[in-house]
């Protein structure tokens, strides 16, 4: 089992930039492809970006190309950098852990650990 735990979440002007990381525990968290989520209030959680188990693809939502990039290191992190935010961009960030046999992609049933999240606020 993996355990996920987000921090980095804070308030950042809009147009302003922001690291979110995510540090995974458990013995298998390296073959694990790792998401992340947002959800905005009164909205459904939606795709950011993902990464595969070996760091070797990377995959974004088109809002955040170009924009928002996504790492893994050798370890046990996940960083998902984001430039330019907008307004539309606060909320909740979660990161989440896919199993070998699900792999990467977008949609929510691929992950079957999550963290708690945590938030980001974007001022105009």
């Amino acid at each position: 089992q993996v355990h996920v735990v987000e921090s980095g979440g804070g308030l950042v002007q809009a147009g302003g930039s922001l690291t979110l990381s995510c540090a995974a525990s458990g013995g298998m968290f390296s073959s694990y492809s790792m998401g992340w989520f947002r959800q905005a209030p009164g909205k459904e959680r939606e795709f950011v970006a993902a990464i595969r188990w070996d760091g070797g693809r990377t995959y974004y939502a088109d809002s955040a190309k170009g924009r928002f990039t996504i790492s893994r290191d050798n370890g046990n992190t996940v960083n998902l950098q984001m430039n330019s935010l907008k307004g539309e961009e606060a909320g909740i960030y979660s990161c989440a852990a896919s199993p070998p046999t699900a792999g990467v992609g977008n949609f929510e049933t691929q992950y079957g650990y999550w963290g708690e999240g945590t938030q980001v606020t974007v001022a105009s």
